[in-house]
């Protein structure tokens, strides 16, 4: 039977650099709910799957500040740690619900239900996959199955930076960190918050290229763009302010308080196709583009996940975020209802979820067909429909999510009317025949780049701005540094690309951790500024760069020069 289309799922994978920055509520346990609740789980799903024999192909990337922190041995052992704390906790509420003032035998059994799941993903992550996270999604990738996608070192917001030397600094450093763990060069990158600026003319002699264009200097193929870069019109799911099932409160990258959604001229373009991007500014009337495609979501696909009003992980039947028991901090509750208030939850069945998920997983295979098949005959076009979703839904925010993923996998990997491909591996087969100009924006609250400069966080950027400027300052200073001279320079860039991070700016739009986000870029600031200084004066600290080198212990081959002007 001859394919009418190809599917293909996008995972986007980050959380900020938190190693011994904090542990309860906000710092380095963000990276063990993450492990334990979305990555270990995704891994035994997929390692599942290719024990069963089934071909699937599946997209993944993770931030290199994310992967570093998966890689470290520190990281690691608390991770363990933390596995037996919930473990512990699990087995204190088992004896709390037999207790004669508590006794509840569902809850007890909910109880006994944790301790089991936490005990089989500490022996998956200590046995299965040797402790080893990143190499586990490595083995994957060499064997075929899935593409990681490589991104910047820090997740910063691009379309703000003020020297295209910050841009190449960090997508370089990020390229060394993806060759160094996953051993190849990649072909896809995710622009952070899938944030783009088009080429425009900084002044009436000089162009700053469009991001497109650092990507070619380093071989990438493709990226990804919001849906209404690519189709105009207004913007829509979280871009048009939509959140997660019923939670309206959540705070997350995907679920963000809506600002006033630009809205642009509808056009012809489509996310079922990809298309080289155009340089906008070149002043040739020919339509010229640097050989990278971009590839827009697909927002039906993408609404049917987290729509509030028709998203899955609202389904009455799946667990209860929010609520949480005061004992342990188990989650013990069901949706129940959409305007149902939290003490009011009905208590949670394992059996009940897992039903609905079946369904749900059978009901989004359908839709992609649906789509792939009303593409093929409006347009007689072998059509791709592209779903990204942050990595982090499943499993830690949509508890059932990584089963429903499995599943959908699963159903997709035997339907031979649709192809099942990388992302790259699309690219190949079906290369793109038209050129595309996109406009500024991202896939945050009104699609434009409201939650990373408002009044809140703007006050981030002037400091920002003058780092950038006294990096690249230092990068033509010292041409042919000593020992001593590159150590320290090496860990003044390392702390730039830290305070560079986009999640200080959201976390205090969203109000999720604000004193946190603060105090960790006012932190990083003031170790860049010391640093900095000393090189600029003359009175180096090597010992204070080894040491923070020894706290931060990311982008061991760095190189300083990357930020320097071309």
């Amino acid at each position: 039977m001859t394919s009418l289309g190809a599917f293909t799922l996008v995972l986007h994978s980050h959380l900020p650099y938190v190693r011994l920055s904090g542990r309860w509520p906000h710092g380095e346990e963000w990276i063990h709910e993450a492990a334990v609740e979305t990555y270990i789980p995704l891994l035994s799903v997929l390692y599942d799957l290719t024990d069963e024999g089934v071909d699937f192909r599946l997209n993944i990337g993770f931030t290199p500040v994310l992967a570093e922190q998966l890689s470290d041995p520190l990281v690691l052992q608390h991770l363990d740690d933390y596995l037996d704390m919930r473990i512990a906790a699990a087995t204190s509420d088992i004896a709390y619900f037999e207790s004669p003032e508590s006794a509840d035998s569902h809850l007890r059994y909910l109880a006994e239900w944790y301790k089991s799941l936490y005990t089989m993903i500490k022996t998956a992550f200590n046995e299965r996959f040797e402790r080893d996270i990143i190499g586990a999604f490595r083995r994957l990738q060499d064997a075929g199955y899935i593409e990681i996608i490589a991104s910047t070192a820090t997740h910063p917001y691009l379309p703000l930076m003020a020297r295209d030397s910050t841009i190449r600094a960090q997508i370089k450093t990020g390229i060394r960190s993806y060759e160094r763990l996953f051993g190849k060069t990649p072909t896809s990158f995710w622009l952070p918050e899938c944030a783009y600026r088009p080429a425009y003319y900084a002044d009436a002699e000089h162009v700053r290229p469009g991001l497109e264009h650092f990507l070619a200097e380093q071989n990438l193929r493709l990226f990804f763009s919001e849906t209404h870069l690519i189709t105009g019109g207004q913007p829509v799911g979280v871009a048009g302010g939509d959140v997660i099932g019923p939670y309206g409160t959540v705070k997350r990258r995907y679920v963000l308080p809506m600002s006033s959604a630009a809205s642009s001229p509808e056009r012809s373009a489509t996310t079922f196709s990809a298309y080289y991007v155009a340089d906008t500014a070149t002043g040739s009337q020919a339509v010229t583009h640097s050989g990278v495609a971009v590839i827009g979501r697909n927002s039906r696909t993408g609404q049917q996940v987290w729509s509030a009003d028709w998203g899955y992980p609202g389904d009455f039947d799946y667990r209860e975020f929010h609520r949480k028991a005061g004992t342990s901090g188990m989650q013990y509750w069901r949706v129940t209802g959409k305007q149902i208030d939290l003490s009011q939850k009905d208590v949670y069945h394992p059996e009940w979820a897992a039903s609905k998920v079946d369904q749900h997983a059978e009901h989004y295979v359908h839709l992609v067909g649906d789509l792939i098949r009303e593409y093929a005959q409006k347009t007689g076009c072998h059509g791709l429909v592209a779903s990204t979703y942050d990595t982090e839904l499943f499993g830690h925010w949509w508890f059932e999510g990584v089963q429903w993923l499995g599943k959908v996998l699963r159903y997709l990997a035997t339907d031979k009317t649709i192809d099942l491909m990388t992302v790259s591996a699309y690219l190949t087969a079906h290369p793109p025949t038209e050129v595309l100009s996109l406009p500024e924006g991202s896939w945050g609250a009104g699609g434009e780049h409201f939650v990373w400069d408002n009044a809140e966080n703007h006050w981030m950027w002037q400091p920002l701005h003058e780092a950038e400027a006294r990096m690249a300052a230092l990068a033509a200073r010292f041409q042919v540094p000593d020992e001593d001279e590159r150590a320290v320079l090496n860990q003044t860039a390392r702390e730039a690309l830290l305070m560079q991070s986009s999640d200080w700016q959201f976390q205090v739009t969203t109000g999720q951790a604000r004193e946190y986000a603060i105090q960790r870029f006012n932190q990083h600031y003031e170790r860049f500024d010391k640093l900095a200084g000393g090189l600029e004066t003359g009175k180096l600290d090597p010992a204070y760069a080894n040491e923070l080198f020894e706290q931060d212990h990311l982008f061991p081959d760095i190189d300083f020069r990357w930020f320097a002007d071309e």
